[in-house]
């Protein structure tokens, strides 16, 4: 039998490693700038096109390259960060597998332009699908920059996966994000298509917060700091006023490096219970210092994971920090046991003799002797010299028998009143009346012919809020209700660009819109059926639902806008409703196109039989 092992080819070992390492185009910029950085840059310009699926350049002002490592770089498991297997558990560098480049050079088109300082001429190299095209001088900058362009180009189906560019541009900005908080003393700007999204100058970590979450990040921020033989704990938490219901602004940084480990959240959340409510999640950035031969980040490929000595030891120093930086900032209710100083007795006081209160009492006084002599009330007409004129009023009220316009028996006058010819309705019975019930807040029942009918009332005003949403953004007749003052809300840089591209189907819906800012939006009219006080709310469920999930354009995002929408203004589950308000959400929603199912397809309706009932007391 002839062997059938057999060693793979370099490419198709490269793109193996790239299915690791490379799984949409953020993967490459985290890499490209983690290069950068290791390279001690100061300074590092990331330039996008169309999402990174066109061009994804990183230049910064590092070290540079020899011309011979220059070519090194794109073999795999090359790297000038470790020599030995001991190495890997006294890390202090970002990347450090070798398989970066070479992942990047076997799925894209890829040139790098590199120089060192000491050097007269730098060198350029060009790579397609892991073969070196050309490698030549050049002159360029001290430093390296690198252009990775058209991504999984000879991989079509991985570039069919990708998502709508919206969508991979929010991954590329959560990226970006995760350095740029990370390295603080080294400025950063991103470009894409043309447009300038972010300059971040070298700043200190509140600042660099600040420049990337919006001004009014400032006054929400409790700085948080405590070091210990084994951890040093240093940033910020947002207060609790400030918690929303996504995870959005969620920063765990070990050693500099972002992470994510759920263990650690909970250790925040059990921080913050009591303060917040359990469907929302508080936002923090920590950045936490420990010994590199304690922990283990070479258990997953992207590095976001590591694995930790004494996690419990760690679960209650940040618990216990959190909780005492709440306290000390007067955010968490504490107990108070000092004393208060007003309050205390002068020392004059100590030797003075106490004195009774006197009380004078008028023995004389008769609160009934003065009643007799009060003043009758003078009002400005008088009654006996203004009365005459009133007969007036009387005349042509003549009794048969009065003669002198004076008023007669009582019983003569007559009044004309409104004739009941019947009514336009019949009376209607208990069975036809629309009676309503609402069971834990949540379901609205309604009995029926065959037995009785349930209501989920969040999915039913879900479906009712939707249909009148789609129709508003599809023949442009949304409802707006003016305010009476403009509202003013502040969000990330990126995420007001997202919403001013969506801005025309917005108006639609019912919003206007005042000045965009760079990091704030007026509004000055809301859909008729939206709350105030949910405006936010809204707003930030949608931009949520962008990043997730949107189509590039056309009716899919229309439809996908107003599910967000109908989703965040339907009324809750646990909202009490009384019975006008049932009758009219039921009313409302069987005059719906599909009124059994919410938009997102569950189940909006279900009827109960009386044979079931009769089954249950057999």
């Amino acid at each position: 039998m002839p062997d059938i092992i057999q060693l793979l080819p370099d490419h198709v070992a490269n793109q193996i490693a790239a299915g690791e390492v490379v799984q949409r185009p953020a993967s490459v910029v985290k890499e490209l700038l983690e290069n950068a950085i290791d390279a001690t840059a100061t300074n590092i310009a990331l330039v996008l096109k169309d999402a990174g699926k066109t061009l994804i350049q990183v230049t910064d002002n590092g070290i540079g390259m020899t011309p011979a490592d220059a070519l090194l770089s794109f073999e795999r498991h090359a790297t000038s960060k470790i020599k030995i297997a001991e190495d890997l558990f006294n890390l202090h560098t970002k990347g450090f597998r070798g398989e970066a480049l070479a992942s990047i050079a076997a799925i894209a088109h890829v040139s790098i332009q590199t120089k060192q300082k000491a050097q007269q001429i730098g060198t350029k190299i060009n790579v397609q699908g892991s073969k070196i095209v050309d490698q030549q001088p050049a002159v360029v900058p001290v430093g390296s920059t690198i252009a990775v362009k058209n991504l999984f180009f000879n991989i079509p189906a991985r570039r069919n996966f990708l998502k709508s560019n919206p969508v991979e541009t929010r991954h590329i900005i959560d990226e970006f994000h995760r350095v740029a908080l990370a390295h603080p003393d080294i400025a950063f700007t991103m470009t894409h298509n043309d447009d300038l999204v972010f300059n971040l100058p070298s700043s200190n970590a509140r600042q660099r917060i600040v420049n990337i979450f919006g001004s009014k990040t400032n006054e929400k921020l409790v700085p948080v700091a405590e070091t210990t033989d084994m951890l040093k704990i240093d940033g910020f938490v947002i207060k609790p006023d400030f918690a929303k219901k996504g995870r959005g602004q969620q920063f765990f940084f070990v050693n500099d490096r972002f992470i994510k480990s759920p263990y650690l959240n909970h250790a925040v959340n059990a921080a913050f219970e009591g303060l917040i409510k359990p469907t929302l999640h508080p936002g923090y950035f920590l950045f936490l210092e420990v010994d590199p031969q304690s922990i283990d980040i070479n258990i997953h490929p992207t590095k976001t994971e590591i694995k930790f000595d004494d996690e419990h030891a760690l679960y209650a120093m940040i618990r216990a920090t959190i909780k005492h930086s709440l306290g000390q900032f007067s955010i968490a209710p504490v107990l108070d046991f000092n004393r208060e100083s007003s309050l205390d007795t002068p020392y004059n006081y100590s030797n003075k003799t106490p004195v009774s209160p006197t009380i004078d009492v008028d023995k004389d006084f008769n609160p009934f002797s003065k009643a007799a002599k009060q003043k009758n009330i003078d009002f400005p007409y008088k009654r006996d010299k203004d009365t005459a004129h009133w007969d007036a009023l009387y005349v042509g009220l003549h009794g048969p028998n009065t003669t002198d316009g004076s008023i007669s028996d009582e019983t003569h006058l007559t009044f004309e009143s409104d004739q009941v010819t019947g009514s336009l309705f019949e009376k209607q019975s208990h069975e036809a009346s629309g009676l309503t019930f609402q069971v834990q807040n949540k379901y609205i029942i309604s009995p029926i012919k065959s037995g009785l009918m349930v209501i989920h009332q969040h999915l039913a005003h879900q479906r009712i809020l939707y249909e009148e949403l789609l129709k508003n953004i599809t023949v442009h007749q949304g409802v707006s209700q003016q305010l009476l003052f403009p509202l003013e809300l502040t969000f990330s840089i990126p995420d007001v660009q997202a919403l001013q591209k969506i801005q025309e189907q917005l108006e639609r819906t019912g919003f206007v819109f005042g000045a965009f800012g760079e990091d704030t939006l007026s509004i000055t009219g809301i859909p008729a059926s939206l709350v105030e006080g949910q405006t936010r709310e809204v707003l930030e469920q949608l931009l949520k639902d962008l990043m997730d999930e949107v189509p590039d354009a056309g009716f899919s995002q229309n439809d996908l806008l107003v599910r967000s929408m109908a989703k965040s203004m339907a009324v809750k589950t646990g909202a009490s409703l009384n019975s006008k308000e049932r009758e009219h959400l039921v009313n409302q929603l069987f005059m719906c196109k599909q009124p059994s199912v919410s938009p997102s397809n569950q189940a909006v309706i279900i009827t109960l039989d009386a044979n079931d009932f009769d089954k249950k007391f057999l």
